[in-house]
């Protein structure tokens, strides 16, 4: 990799890290991000926030802020809404990180714009083929990371290769993982299960390994119980399948917190049994609670950004700025490039890359 080619997508972490912070979109309206950044500056991470002015000074009086009323979250195409609305408040939250004005990306809106706004501004990093949303899953005592799980609907083989080793250093840099175990979610632990795709993927990622090519341990096909019960610190899938299966597990998670609860709560016998259980269930929700894992890195541009859900309050917000800035402090972005250098897995023709077409977005 040339000096050039690592410039274009490290920060330097002697700098310090600078997160812009796109508060626009969330449900809980702009004021609760910023009430996150309020947060996350008691941390001492230093955020620039991006939103309507008057509600995220309220929020966060301290905070830099840019107002920056418009939002494109909801847009049905952010490609164009991107294109069309450079006074939206991801494109400006976009373009400062592009400048180095802030080294991280928080979008607290769409998926697709942040995506959109991502790729026309920050770039992707040079050989990358799409960029991956990855997000540590909230596994009970395991660190088990999925992607991607929205970026991509439809993949090739150097995708998925690619985004192993995204997920790898990931995994390796800010989750502390020393060597990550990664697979390759099928429907069957034999080699040859699968679809064409994710049979050729397995061949070439087993053939990798073998020849001692890469920084993880190549563990083969995942089923799906295996993404909960920790066989693999990563595992890759396209984005299609991934969404699905993270939707099904929050959708299972929430259904079943709520039937302990209200098995709980049903007779006089089963109150009293819940008081005795209450702070162990507690635990148990704060760990498998999503908020706790900040949202899905953005991982394959030139910068490293973070999505989290919408839905999300101040703790979930704070925790993504949280983990933004260590991310960038860290340089997940420059130790995946060199990863994927090394290994020979990054695209060969810069210029072509330039020209392909923006990842669907689930």
């Amino acid at each position: 990799m040339s000096e050039a080619d690592a410039s274009s997508c490290s920060a330097d972490p002697s700098a310090g890290v600078t997160v812009a912070v796109d508060c626009n979109g969330a449900d809980l309206g702009p004021g609760e991000v910023a009430a996150g950044a309020a947060i996350a500056a008691r941390e001492g991470v230093r955020t620039i926030l991006f939103g309507p002015q008057a509600e995220l000074r309220e929020a966060a009086p301290e905070a830099e802020i840019v107002d920056a009323p418009t939002s494109i979250a909801k847009a049905s195409d952010p490609t164009a809404a991107v294109r069309a609305t450079p006074e939206a408040s991801i494109v400006e939250a976009a373009r400062t990180v592009a400048a180095g004005k802030a080294q991280a990306l928080v979008c607290a809106g769409g998926t697709g714009a942040a995506l959109a706004a991502g790729i026309f501004n920050i770039k992707r990093a040079r050989g990358i083929y799409r960029p991956a949303l990855a997000l540590p899953l909230p596994v009970p005592g395991a660190h088990v990371t999925l992607l991607d799980v929205g970026a991509n609907v439809e993949v090739r083989r150097e995708h998925l290769v690619q985004f192993a080793f995204m997920g790898a250093a990931l995994a390796r840099t800010v989750l502390g993982v020393p060597l990550p175990r990664v697979g390759l979610l099928s429907n069957g632990e034999e080699a040859g299960r699968g679809s064409p795709l994710v049979v050729e993927v397995h061949a070439q990622l087993l053939e990798r390994a073998e020849a001692g090519l890469d920084a993880f341990e190549f563990v083969g096909n995942v089923e799906g119980h295996d993404v909960v019960e920790g066989r693999a610190d990563v595992i890759v899938t396209d984005g299609f399948t991934g969404n699905i299966a993270l939707k099904l597990m929050e959708g299972v998670s929430q259904t079943i917190l709520r039937a302990v609860r209200d098995a709980a709560t049903s007779t006089p016998r089963a109150q009293l049994g819940g008081m005795l259980l209450r702070p162990a269930l507690r635990d148990f929700r704060d760990e498998i609670d999503p908020e706790s894992q900040g949202g899905a890195y953005l991982l394959g541009l030139r910068r490293i950004g973070v999505v989290p859900h919408g839905r999300f309050t101040r703790a979930g917000f704070a925790r993504a700025i949280v983990v933004a800035e260590r991310g960038a402090r860290k340089d997940v972005v420059g130790l995946t490039h060199r990863a994927l250098s090394e290994a020979g897995a990054l695209r060969s023709s810069p210029a072509s890359a330039q020209a392909a077409s923006l990842p669907d977005t689930g």
